[in-house]
């Protein structure tokens, strides 16, 4: 298959794996900020291929793991007093636990939760529910935040009165700043997300690599992709260069999408946003423009302030700042599982826990150590 196959090769990967090692041992901490990254990491085995002084942490790339506890439990909550609302959203979202509930357990219990594939899929269910209105429950990062905005414009356009959006948007730089401003641990370069970066193109991560001193690369997520990003990266620092590259030059360009990001800037505006583990982060997030508050669930209906209380024990916020990984926490693989998640970080099919569960006997993609 075109575009997989040759970025599944293991004699690639021996090859690239020649090229790290003969770069000088000097410590680097890489982190991916994308959990598509960190799964073809632990799948592949290619935090266990490279040399112990390369050090790969995941960061908060996942959309789902990093929403608020807060946000999660005044969905949940608000689930359960609105019985003629249809709430739709991404599956991800059922599991993820609140205090005390889940919108799994929710919809068990009589709410009308249903689960889509796109934000269309929640137009969908609005055209054909004239009579009742319906929520779409989004979150994502740059990547979802133009289709969601394309659905407000369709519904706009076709008078469609029964439909709004509750979005809790992301944006990836302004959380790489953050964690570089937390001063919590030592960041030496990026791995960044090629879906991301498609629609806000490379020169995004422009800052951080002029006002912090960190080297970023655009990669892939094939995992000859990854592992020649993550070269990428280990050569620049060997060289004392701060550059942005783009290893995934097959999708992304330095420029973006031009036309994504004017229907998201059409539709949505930048504003603070709270993120799990992280607190709040200045100009990290959107919120639909008051032009279109007719589609907007949080001015329409009375959502609630919800809480903020994380699930007991769980250590999901250190994973997703790199501070620990997953085994790390007392409730990994025990009290933790897919089947029964303590915190969204199992959740998620982009989760950092959930990678490590599913892959901690992965096959090197070098052949050398293999399990």
């Amino acid at each position: 298959m075109k575009y997989v196959d040759e970025f599944r090769q293991r004699d690639g990967a021996r090859a690239i794996m020649k090229k790290i090692l003969e770069i000088s041992g000097r410590p680097a901490t890489i982190m991916e900020i994308c959990g598509t990254h960190t799964h073809a990491i632990s799948r592949f085995g290619i935090r266990e291929a490279l040399p112990s002084h390369i050090r790969l942490v995941s960061g908060p790339g996942c959309p789902v793991c990093v929403t608020s506890a807060s946000d999660v439990n005044r969905v949940i909550e608000f689930s359960r007093r609105q019985e003629e609302v249809i709430l739709a959203t991404f599956g991800d979202m059922m599991k993820v636990p609140g205090s005390d509930s889940s919108l799994q357990e929710e919809r068990a219990a009589g709410a009308d939760v249903r689960v889509v594939y796109s934000p269309l899929g929640a137009l969908d269910i609005a055209r054909a529910n004239p009579g009742r209105q319906v929520i779409f429950y989004g979150v994502g990062f740059e990547t979802t935040v133009p289709a969601i905005a394309a659905t407000i414009l369709m519904a706009r356009a076709e008078g469609l009165g029964n439909y709004s959006v509750l979005a809790y948007p992301k944006l990836t730089p302004p959380a790489m700043k953050g964690l570089l401003d937390s001063g919590s641990m030592q960041i030496d370069g990026f791995l960044c997300p090629g879906h991301v970066t498609a629609i806000i193109g490379a020169e995004a991560y422009g800052f951080i690599a002029r006002d912090y001193g960190a080297p970023c690369v655009v990669a892939g997520f094939e995992p000859l992709d990854a592992l020649y990003g993550i070269y990428m990266l280990i050569r620049q620092l060997e060289e004392g260069r701060k550059d942005i590259e783009i290893q995934y030059s097959r999708v992304v360009t330095w420029e973006g999408n031009e036309k994504a990001r004017r229907v998201m800037e059409q539709v949505f505006e930048v504003c603070d946003a709270d993120w799990r583990g992280i607190r709040t982060i200045p100009m990290s997030g959107m919120k639909i423009r008051l032009e279109f508050a007719a589609f907007d669930a949080e001015r329409r209906f009375d959502i609630g302030a919800g809480t903020g209380n994380e699930p007991a024990g769980c250590r999901c916020g250190e994973v997703l700042r790199g501070l620990i990984v997953p085994p790390e926490c007392n409730l990994f693989g025990e009290a933790c599982t897919p089947e029964s998640p303590a915190g969204p970080c199992m959740v998620s099919s982009e989760g950092t826990c959930a990678a490590y569960y599913k892959y901690g006997g992965a096959v090197l993609m070098t052949g050398e150590h293999e399990t």
